[in-house]
């Protein structure tokens, strides 16, 4: 019997990681503009994908840290401030 997926299951780190490499490569393949149209169509359908892959991967991880605040007692995120952005 197929296992179902679930948003657990689907996406970690490591695959935000190996999309985001991809999608580098990507982009300087296509700044070099050696491509034909057809290749740099191709290349951008996939960029596309990879970038909502990478979506997919971080609104879950937004998801599971909002759950874990939730369940500390605090009600809601506070911004990410750097060391020296003030």
């Amino acid at each position: 019997m197929a296992k179902k997926s679930t948003p657990e299951t689907t996406e970690s780190p490591a695959d935000l990681e190996h999309s985001l490499q991809a999608l580098e490569m990507l982009v300087e393949r296509m700044e070099h503009g050696e491509l034909s149209l057809e290749q740099a169509l191709a290349d951008f359908e996939q960029g596309i994908a990879l970038v909502r892959r990478c979506e997919t991967v971080l609104k879950a991880a937004e998801q599971k840290v909002q759950i874990l605040i939730e369940r500390s007692g605090h009600s809601e995120l506070a911004p990410f401030v750097a060391e020296g952005e003030e």
